[in-house]
């Protein structure tokens, strides 16, 4: 949200702003959909389309754009390698990305306002310029230069549950605050220190985990990690959570408990295709040893999962 506190700002001094944001990106670009930068006409700039030799060139526009007072909304296509025809941004980490050039005067600050005091919304933009949207699509809807939009929700965090709050659980939650998740952490004991003490977490839960499923939300997109204090505990809960629409579905544990748990349920009936979705052991790789170094596995994890699953806003360019 700094982006949009900083343009408020401006706007409070008749300070006119140009918005650059990322609608669509592709390959290795550095800077990914829904990037955004504000440069004022004062100098001043807040945020990133993703940096280098291309942003600092698009920035220059942006300052001449302000001082022809140029109120047209622009796109422009930059490719990140020396041998495209056309359009190429000085970079070479290959890719690409379409960026628009938005203006952003005084009788924008309504919708500047609504955009900082507001959550569950969706903004626009547009070849028209900024607005509130009316529906929740979101991504990039592109027929033209002069018709298309782009959708996104406003400062809407990813959630994750972690399920168990022992130590790899307060790691877990510092590193994913930091990240920019919504963390809710659960366990069965109330007097557990990592739990209480879990400064972290946005919401601790003291639960039964015989009835988790009930009260834990079946929310789409919403990340779950099961890292309760043992076998049995982490069976009950798995058993319940199956068949939840969740994004990420991970359990912490070696391969041979996995491998045994999962032998288990199927020869308790659980379909072996609802076992082939989850993420077991957990985490990347990196011979994690400390409980911090298991932590950043089970994060790396999640964030490679969360790219992935962005909706790209691919169109015909």
């Amino acid at each position: 949200m700094d982006v949009w506190r900083f343009i408020s700002g401006k706007l409070n001094e008749n300070i006119p702003v140009e918005l650059l944001y990322v609608l669509q990106s592709e390959g290795s670009s550095p800077g990914r959909q829904g990037f955004k930068m504000a440069v004022a006409a004062d100098g001043e700039f807040c945020g990133t389309i993703g940096g280098g030799i291309m942003e600092h060139k698009l920035v220059e526009m942006a300052k001449a754009r302000l001082l022809q007072d140029d109120r047209s909304v622009l796109l422009m296509r930059q490719h990140h390698d020396k041998d495209h025809p056309a359009n190429r941004s000085g970079m070479i980490c290959s890719g690409s990305q379409l960026n628009a050039f938005i203006p952003v005067h005084l009788p924008d600050k309504k919708v500047i306002d609504t955009i900082l005091s507001s959550s569950h919304k969706y903004i626009r933009v547009s070849s028209a310029g900024l607005s509130i949207a009316g529906d929740d699509k979101t991504g990039l809807q592109y027929q033209s230069d002069t018709d298309w939009q782009y959708q996104e929700a406003i400062d809407r965090k990813p959630v994750i549950h972690i399920i168990g709050g022992g130590h790899v659980s307060l790691a877990l939650s510092e590193l994913m605050r930091f990240l920019g998740f919504y963390i809710h952490v659960y366990d069965d004991r109330p007097e557990l220190s990592t739990l209480v003490g879990n400064v972290f977490a946005d919401e601790r839960h003291l639960a039964d985990y015989a009835v988790i499923g009930e009260s834990l939300p079946a929310t789409p997109g919403d990340y779950v990690v099961i890292m309760t204090i043992g076998y049995r505990t982490d069976k009950i809960v798995l058993r319940q959570l199956l068949n939840m629409p969740f994004t990420y579905l991970g359990m912490l544990g070696s391969a041979r408990k996995t491998e045994t748990l999962f032998a288990e349920l199927k020869q308790e009936g659980v379909d072996p295709d609802l076992l082939d979705r989850i993420h077991a052991p957990i985490g990347i790789n990196i011979e994690s040893k400390t409980t911090r170094e298991i932590a950043v596995s089970i994060a790396a994890e999640i964030i490679r999962y969360k790219n992935r699953d962005i909706p790209s806003g691919r169109a015909t360019l």
